[in-house]
């Protein structure tokens, strides 16, 4: 018995330990019905919940539940998944095997229990991993570990943006230390004029996918350093390049303790750029070659994605900070203080222009892409400065547009729908279009009531979290209130986003008493969503994000308006799962792509949504809804005013008349069409494993097979 139940454990806590579990809920339902208040209680996270639980408890849960079949099935698919030898990437991929791809970032969203991650780069970063693993692409990712995460937001009884910092519990996290070749923790170093930067470094699996991130809070630091890696996106320009040095510089020398040579270095933003100079110093070394010798075969096959379309997005140093840290790592490699600065310069010449990480990150790269088409267009008038010879649609900056990773955000629900009705093997065959054909055979009824146990179960969230805030404030009035706010029966819209000044998360109250006759239509109301945090520094964006808070507390706006504290991948995921409609309504051309309407898609919700980013490309005028019709007024005032008008009429004409238009059986048959040709002609483009097989077809083959030409595989 005791042997059983111990070997029942250890299955367990494999299945915990591989983030793999992120993406298959009938791993996460195993824990749910072990204990599903300790489920609660450790919020979801399986790695907490099995350092509670003993394996005399498993036993006597499973053999009360009969869960034994389920946990040694669980296990069984995860090592078939790991070890399946069939995949995309070994029949494509071959020649990354023994040279893979490494794909750093300063961010990693892969679930809500790992907090190193703020917004949609990161989100975008864990999805790529999780498509890279289950495509079976060799990758590895590079990343730093922050201690603290980014904030959690709470609001304050005016609705003003407080900011909390939680030290994170390393022992609850899937973390396994990664060892040299003497069987010693890892430790890379980075030498500066100042002090040496030192951190040990973990490992975490994502499915097939090896995640390596880097810890700076080790003795060896000072005390100041040991803080380095405590916060994502907090501090001076110091902090910053101190963070970038490391997981730039100390990222590469994690393959080089670990005696891994990248077929490709995939960059993800700007933030890891000094990745390439350091293993431009490598081949300068190992190979006693000059710097521009060595410069140029790096580039070869170093791939960059930029996804800032806002110019004071980019890093950029001064160049006494720039010597200071990497001074003597210039020095190593032959370069004077002005060579250096020069590549990432603008204008090599110009002694005043600070060093910019996106400037040296396209001067080093032979393939850079923007995250959507017209993103691409923005990239390139925003960079043609560095081609000055060439037109602007001649500027070597292209576009692969972002998408998203399934099954890690497709409800349950939907799930055994589409098994039932797309087939057994849709999941492995999502990135063709005849399986999304098939959505159309879905019975209207069947869809329309998966769609609506969704939105209760959205509500029921939003409810829960508010009950949370509203005691913590004291707000005794919304106490009584709270189960009145939100109507399942009500259209609902989600409006959720970094309160940046360009995402305009407050246009749809911009004609507040027509937005007011909206909510209380007593035919046809709407009901409106929000969630988002602002840069702690970005007192603007603090101070739109208020504005909402306020409304949505206020007796006559709170059961209709609601704002959700504390946006992170959890609030996403019901979000996203459960409205009826997704608001996107950023000042064209500034988003980048937007990845939160594509998860919105996949689980029944309509898109309503600004011309830019993914929309400008996926919408036809039959999958959801436009805000205008792609224009661009000179005058910011005039635009916003113009856009506003837009999405008031959008809402009266179009959205709002259909979805209550029902049938005899009182389904909106009519929306219901709309929402199926939504899955049928986006579901298979805007996905992740498009993506990830756009960059290994385009990018991450290419780029090796021209280092396999320049060096002849020499290390």
């Amino acid at each position: 018995m005791a042997e059983s139940s111990t070997h029942l454990h250890k299955r367990l806590r494999a299945l915990a330990d591989n983030l793999w579990w992120t993406w298959h809920p009938e791993v996460i339902g195993i824990f749910t019905d072990l204990d599903p208040h300790l489920w609660r209680e450790v919020e979801h996270n399986p790695v907490a919940f099995m350092n509670r639980i003993t394996p005399a408890q498993v036993e006597e849960r499973a053999a009360e539940l009969v869960l034994h079949s389920r946990i040694n099935y669980a296990f069984r698919r995860l090592n078939e998944y790991v070890e399946q030898p069939k995949t995309w990437g070994a029949l494509h991929c071959g020649n990354l095997n023994n040279r893979p791809v490494v794909y750093f970032s300063a961010e990693f969203g892969l679930h809500e229990s790992l907090p190193i991650y703020s917004g949609g780069l990161g989100i975008l970063a864990g999805d790529h991993l999780k498509s890279a693993s289950d495509l079976g692409i060799p990758l590895i990712g590079i990343g730093l570990l922050y201690q603290q995460g980014y904030f959690s937001q709470r609001l304050d009884k005016d609705g003003w943006q407080e900011e909390d910092y939680i030290n994170l519990d390393t022992a609850t996290l899937p973390l396994q230390p990664v060892l040299d070749s003497s069987g010693q923790p890892l430790i890379v170093r980075v030498d500066t004029r100042s002090t040496p930067l030192l951190a040990r470094v973990w490992q975490i699996q994502v499915g097939r996918i090896r995640l390596m991130l880097l810890d700076s809070n080790i003795e060896g630091n000072s005390l100041e350093d040991r803080e380095l890696t405590s916060r994502l996106y907090g501090g001076d320009t110091k902090l910053r390049i101190r963070q970038e040095v490391l997981l730039g510089i100390g990222g590469a020398r994690i393959l080089q303790g670990l005696n891994i040579f990248p077929g490709v270095l995939h960059l993800n933003e700007g933030h890891s750029s000094f990745a390439i100079l350091e293993e431009v110093r490598r081949i300068m070394e190992y190979d006693g070659i000059p710097f521009k010798r060595a410069h140029r075969r790096v580039s070869l096959y170093t791939v960059f994605t930029t996804h800032t379309p806002v110019a004071a997005g980019h890093d950029r140093f001064a160049p006494d900070l720039v010597e200071d840290h990497l001074g003597l790592f210039r020095e190593r490699m032959g370069l004077s203080h002005e060579e250096f600065m020069a590549l990432g310069r603008v204008n090599p010449l110009d002694s005043s222009e600070t060093f910019c990480m996106t400037v040296l990150a396209l001067k080093s790269c032979r393939r850079a892409n923007g995250v959507s088409a017209i993103h691409g267009t923005v990239s390139r008038l925003m960079w043609n400065c560095l081609w000055p010879s060439k037109g602007e649609a001649e500027v070597p900056i292209g576009h692969i547009t972002n998408g998203v990773h399934v099954l890690s955000w497709l409800a349950p629900q939907m799930y055994q729908l589409f098994q039932t009705r797309l087939g057994q093997d849709w999941a492995t065959r999502m990135v063709h279009p005849d399986i999304w054909e098939k959505v159309t055979e879905i019975d209207d009824g069947e869809l329309w009531e998966t769609h609506q146990s969704l939105k209760m179960r959205l509500i029921r969230f939003v409810r829960r979290r508010l009950r949370i805030q509203a005691e913590r404030l004291g707000m005794r009035d919304m106490l009584k209130q709270i189960e009145h706010i939100l109507d399942p029966d009500v259209l609902t819209i989600g409006c959720a986003r970094r309160f940046a000044t360009y995402k305009r998360g407050d246009l749809i109250l911009s004609q507040l008493e027509r937005l007011t006759r909206m909510l209380n239509d007593t035919r046809r109301p709407i009901q409106i969503i929000f969630a988002g945090k602002a840069h702690p520094r970005d007192n603007e964006g603090k101070e739109l994000l208020q504005r909402i808070a306020k409304l949505s507390y206020s007796k006559q706006y709170r059961t209709s308006i609601v704002f959700v504290e504390n946006y992170d991948y959890n609030v996403a995921r019901h979000l996203v799962q459960g409205v009826d409609v997704w608001l996107n309504t950023p000042r064209r051309p500034l988003e980048a792509c937007g990845t939160s309407g594509q998860k919105v898609v996949l689980n029944g919700g309509l898109n309503l949504s600004v011309l830019d980013g993914w929309w400008n490309e996926a919408y036809d005028g039959h999958n959801g809804f436009a805000i205008g019709h792609g224009g661009m007024h000179n005058d910011l005032a005039v635009q916003n005013a113009r856009d506003a008008e837009y999405l008031y009429e959008t809402l009266e004409k179009e959205v709002i008349p259909l979805y209550y238009q029902r049938d005899i059986s009182g389904i909106p048959s009519l929306w219901v069409k709309r929402m199926k040709h939504a899955m049928q002609s986006l579901g298979w483009r805007f996905i992740a494993d498009r993506m990830v097989k756009d960059y290994a077809e385009r990018f991450y083959l290419p780029a090796a097979m021209a280092t396999s030409a320049e060096t002849g595989m020499l290390g």
